[in-house]
């Protein structure tokens, strides 16, 4: 989790609010892609999401959430979600396999880029 926050920062990627270690804001690592949809459980692939929206999001779609959370009103953080696209992307095309996670990233950095 640790290097995920470093990376990322100190916030939830989907709604903005400050994730801490006193449990007001509870931090967890999200899966990107969805292992359900082929995403592979590397580091490329999590991001730091509070709770409410980690378990809210559930399988939906990065852009499918993207557009919900600024539906509510919410900021997400559009850049961070986009770069980790594509370092997932670079690390597929690097390490190989991930046959069903290859066409759901282009997908989704297309409808991203778009947006």
């Amino acid at each position: 989790m640790e290097l995920i926050v470093a990376r990322d920062g100190a916030e939830c990627v989907w709604c903005r609010r400050p994730l801490d270690d006193d449990g007001l804001v509870p931090a967890t690592t999200e899966h990107l892609v969805p292992r359900i949809k082929g995403g592979p459980s590397w580091i490329e692939n999590e991001l730091a999401a509070c709770r409410r929206c980690n378990g809210e999001r559930g399988h939906r779609t990065p852009g499918d959430w993207l557009d919900e959370c600024e539906r509510r009103g919410w900021d997400p953080n559009r850049d961070v979600i986009v770069r980790a696209l594509r370092s997932l992307q670079d690390a597929i095309a690097e390490r190989g396999g991930q046959r069903r996670a290859r066409p759901y990233i282009a997908s989704q950095l297309r409808r991203l880029a778009a947006g």
